[in-house]
């Protein structure tokens, strides 16, 4: 094993960081194993954010300058104006992004927090800032990664960028998904502003919660070993700093973590140790409300509150821009700013505005909340660590333990209202519908008592969570069927609601799990251990063809007869032979599954589809069955005629092998990617969008890193792959290489125990700040 011993002067850092961590010497071991998965020994915290940074950069410099860019408001001087870049899961335009996080970061608190916070987090931060600055002083421009080698954008980091990285992470599911309407609010006397604000409309929350994850844990009653044992599936974007960086982190004796991380995220988001393993989804809970402001006759710019007057706070800021400098006017009460979506009917009028509260602004308690997790020695411990300091943003937690105990918690930064200060506090009858359909939560703003129960957000103790010794799962439904023999009873509507519909993913995972644990799912014995789970996610089955695809080809009728759609008349009888024969699978060689993909996504929006409806007694197995009706059987065979002319128009056969055309590219590359969309109940679930440079469809957002992780006498036995690879350099080797396992329904073991590391381990990298 070679060692590479690399030193530098501490002043080579000191503006990057403070007078602490600028005294102090940083000291790192960096050994990367099989995959470039790198295993960062430390004697500190400091030590450990050190050489992840350094680690991090090396695979992916050009991913974190760019949204370091961003966070910073700079991406017009950079890359223009109207370009887009991803914030909160959404495409957004640089100058809109610029002008909503020059206003709406507030580093001040942010500094206050941080310097108040968890001891080891600061270190850590500090340690990361200088890696990262580090690897930018060893490493000439001609040895960067190639796509930002010579970018002005490319710089030294400090703690200030840190910060308002994890505060955009944050607030991803609450205040960065109301930019756009963040960024509308404006007088109704400024005319110019709001005939461009009438264009927003309230932002699409289902898309948040549609980002998907599997977790499974599962107890010592259901498992072989009697041990406990977890999948982790998140379903997170295959691009951007939303992607997951694999890394084990080790301090001797103190802290000793393996796992993935956000993209320059210090610490471990999703991952084991020893003793425990867990994972997270999106949970159902809405991390704001809004409240509906009663203006001040006189002056739209204020408002009453239990008719005392308040003059909205004022913030001006601007981007320069090629045409000029633009500046934008954000104002800001007591609740949170105010924000305008006149395309939904909530427009700022002369008498009536919004203001958003965001229960995750200037959440600082979730980096020392991720370090506890990591630390903890059971599934009690991370529901402790979780209730006690509300940190954890917007996912559900869900983990085993070696004692094989199983945890599932939606316990999150979440408005302490209750249902009935809903009731109490309704506003007005246009606003209060949104609770319905897109359960966006309005209360009235011009009373004090209408405002959040204090402390302001939901105690823990308040929260669903259950420890159990058989199984929990959750696919980003509610808390209600953790566990489908013992469903919970409902908390507060803002947390999730009960007796509703679930997604077909919740379905099909629980009808797997029952059918594992009683032993009718073909596979041999009862019970569950890594190969079943690795089984069940990667036979990537359609749930939706499963249950739906008999009765579609019975609307096929004899197959001869013409269908229309899209003012054409189209032969369907070759789609209905193709789908009469699929094996109602995702997987590489399949034929007629992306027939499916496009005639399912059709055949959702019709109307009264389904036979059987949805019965809350039986929530897994309803709705179930499609009408055959005369005008639903002409229904369905129009969007099978739908589906038949995209392929068409794509030049796609309809009997293409889904890998022949559902593939992620690489370089010259194309390579087939099993899986499919989260709306067919695939729990290995892939979006993917077409892209007609390459003629295929190309995943963007799916399953990620998936782990499936038990225990054994010596600690955790962890199988786990990386859907997109470590690296996002095209010169990396580890570029495509997981990307390729994955393709193949490949596995990594996990090298944990420092013998298994030696095995696999390259040159060892030895870091000092002298």
């Amino acid at each position: 094993m070679k060692t590479l011993l690399v030193t530098t002067a501490a002043c080579a850092l000191a503006l990057a960081l403070g007078p602490a961590a600028q005294a102090r010497g940083y000291e790192a071991q960096v050994v990367r194993t099989k995959y470039g998965v790198p295993h960062v020994t430390a004697k500190d915290f400091g030590g450990l954010g050190y050489g992840q940074a350094y680690a991090f950069a090396q695979d992916n410099l050009c991913l974190l300058a760019d949204k370091i860019v961003t966070v910073n408001g700079e991406r017009t001087k950079h890359f223009g104006p109207d370009a887009t870049n991803v914030v909160a899961f959404t495409d957004i335009k640089n100058l809109e992004s610029d002008l909503f996080f020059r206003a709406n970061i507030d580093i001040e608190t942010l500094r206050a927090n941080f310097a108040k916070g968890s001891a080891d987090y600061r270190e850590l931060v500090e340690g990361y800032v200088a890696g990262f600055n580090r690897y930018l002083a060893d490493t000439p421009r001609e040895q960067r990664q190639a796509d930002c080698r010579d970018a002005a954008w490319v710089r030294d980091i400090t703690i200030d960028d840190m910060l308002r990285l994890n505060e955009e992470r944050m607030i991803q599911a609450s205040g960065g998904a109301w930019l756009r309407q963040t960024n509308a609010a404006v007088p109704p006397a400024a005319a110019a502003p709001a005939k461009a604000a009438a264009l927003v409309g309230l932002p699409n929350m289902a898309e948040q919660i549609g980002l998907g994850s599997n977790g499974w844990a599962f107890g010592r009653e259901a498992t072989r070993n009697k041990t406990g044992l977890l999948l982790g599936n998140p379903h997170f974007p295959w691009e951007g700093t939303n992607r997951f960086y694999q890394i084990h982190l080790t301090v001797p004796g103190k802290f000793d973590v393996m796992g993935v991380t956000i993209a320059g995220a210090p610490g471990i988001s999703i991952g084991f140790n020893k003793d425990v393993a867990w994972t997270h989804t999106v949970s159902t809970d809405r991390h704001f409300t809004l409240f509906e402001l009663k203006l001040d006759p006189a002056d739209p710019t204020a408002y009453l509150v239990d008719g005392q007057r308040h003059a909205m706070e004022r913030r001006e800021v601007t981007v320069d821009t090629p045409a000029g400098p633009r500046a934008h006017t954000y104002y800001s009460t007591l609740y949170g700013p105010v924000v305008a979506m006149p395309q939904a009917g909530l427009a700022w009028t002369a008498t009536t505005a919004y203001a958003l509260r965001d229960a995750n602004r200037n959440n600082s308690a979730s980096a020392g909340t991720w370090l506890d997790i990591a630390r903890a020695r059971s599934v009690g411990e991370i529901k402790a660590a979780i209730t006690a300091s509300l940190g954890i943003p917007w996912v559900n937690t869900i983990a085993a333990d070696r004692k094989g105990d199983a945890l599932y918690a939606d316990i999150t930064a979440t408005p302490n209202v209750s249902a009935q200060k809903l009731k109490d506090c309704a506003p007005s009858p246009a606003a209060a519908k949104l609770a319905d359909g897109a359960r966006i939560y309005v209360l009235d703003g011009s009373r004090v008592a209408c405002n959040w129960d204090a402390p302001g957000l939901m105690p823990g103790a308040s929260m669903p969570a259950v420890i159990r010794q058989d199984y929990v799962a959750n696919s980003n439904d509610s808390y209600w069927l953790a566990n489908a023999s013992a469903p919970m009873t409902p908390f507060a509507p803002i947390v999730g609601p009960t007796a509703v519909p679930q997604n077909l993913r919740t379905r099909s995972g629980i009808v797997e799990i029952e059918a594992r644990l009683a032993g009718t799912d073909g596979l041999p014995g009862k019970g569950l251990d890594q190969a079943a789970v690795k089984t069940m996610l990667f036979w990537n089955k359609n749930h939706a063809a499963e249950l739906f695809l008999d009765d579609v080809v019975k609307a096929c009728g004899d197959g001869g007869q013409a269908a229309s759609a899209g003012g054409k008349t189209l032969d369907i009888g070759q789609a209905c032979a193709i789908l009469s024969k699929w094996d109602r699978r995702m997987d590489n060689d399949s034929v007629g599954a992306i027939l499916w993909v496009e005639f399912w996504r059709k055949a959702q929006a019709i109307a009264d589809l389904y036979a059987t409806p949805f019965d809350p007694a039986d929530p897994v197995h309803t709705p179930r069955g499609l009408k055959s009706d005369e005008a639903t059987v002409a229904k369905l065979r129009q969007a099978l005629a739908g589906a038949v002319d995209v392929l068409l128009t794509e030049g796609v056969p309809l009997d293409a092998p889904y890998g022949t055309v559902h593939f992620a590219v690489r370089g010259q590359d194309k390579i087939p990617v099993h899986g499919g969309e989260g709306s067919d109940g695939v729990l290995n679930a892939q979006q993917a969008r077409w892209v007609p440079a390459v003629k295929g469809y190309v995943p963007y957002h799916g399953s990620s890193y998936i782990q499936v992780v038990t225990f054994d006498a010596k600690g955790p036995v962890a199988d786990a792959v990386l859907s997109y690879s470590q690296s996002t350099d095209p010169a990396s080797p580890h570029y495509a290489d997981q990307t390729w396992l994955y393709s193949k329904k490949g596995w990594h073991r996990l090298p944990f125990h420092p013998a298994d590391i030696a095995k696999e381990a390259g040159p060892v990298l030895k870091l000092k700040q002298d």
